[in-house]
């Protein structure tokens, strides 16, 4: 997942502003009980999306994909002040977890957590958002990115994650696994979709970022 090597991405890391305290604490917990850490945004794709978030200045965000609701917090600095944050995960036993996160960022009021499978959550979803976060299961990205365009407005952005997959996209192999041909399939996707202007960031494991022209 990590391309560039510790050296180089230390010195990144020190010259980008630092995790808030109560990011560090959720890096920390996340890191030494949770199943999977490295599913964490973590430090320098944190700041980048917070950083992008605060240049779109979003009224709404969607996340689909909460984990332990790191990328949820850091997406909720850039919000406009009466706006809102949904972030939507199928595991209900890290509830309790990101809820009390939230609160201690002082963001429960700014971000709503639904419980559930996104793909029948978010049709019933009557919002324009202005701006999207999928992180979710890979399998499903080409159909998360179908359904959140259309709740997405023009203008908007969706920003994706883990699109290069650990280097596999561009691996040579006889026969991908599922979820590298899903991420692949999407990448592509993307890439032929006249609506859509769109950059493949190498940070961390890849950002892909989308920007809604038409409908």
């Amino acid at each position: 997942m990590n391309f560039l090597p510790p050296e180089l991405e230390a010195y990144i890391e020190t010259h980008s502003t630092e995790e808030s305290d109560v990011l560090k604490k959720l890096n920390r917990e996340t890191n030494s009980t949770i199943m999977m850490p490295r599913m964490l945004s973590g430090h320098l794709q944190g700041r980048t999306l917070a950083m992008l978030s605060n240049m779109i200045k979003p009224m709404y965000i969607l996340e689909i994909g909460t984990y332990t609701g790191y990328s949820a917090i850091c997406l909720a600095e850039g919000l406009q002040k009466d706006g809102k944050l949904y972030t939507i995960d199928i595991n209900e036993e890290l509830e309790t977890m990101i809820t009390t996160y939230f609160k201690e960022a002082k963001l429960d009021s700014k971000i709503e957590l639904l419980i559930g499978n996104a793909l029948k959550l978010i049709p019933n979803l009557n919002i324009a958002f202005d701006l999207v976060f999928i992180d979710a299961d890979k399998e499903n990205y080409s159909t998360y990115y179908d359904l959140a365009f259309q709740k997405l407005k023009i203008g908007g952005y969706i920003i994706a994650d883990n699109v290069l997959w650990s280097g596999k996209v561009i691996a040579k192999q006889d026969k991908d696994d599922k979820d590298t041909r899903a991420i692949k399939d999407f990448n592509q996707k993307v890439q032929q979709d006249h609506r859509v202007e769109n950059v493949l960031m190498p940070i961390r494991d890849g950002l892909m970022v989308i920007r809604k022209k038409s409908n």
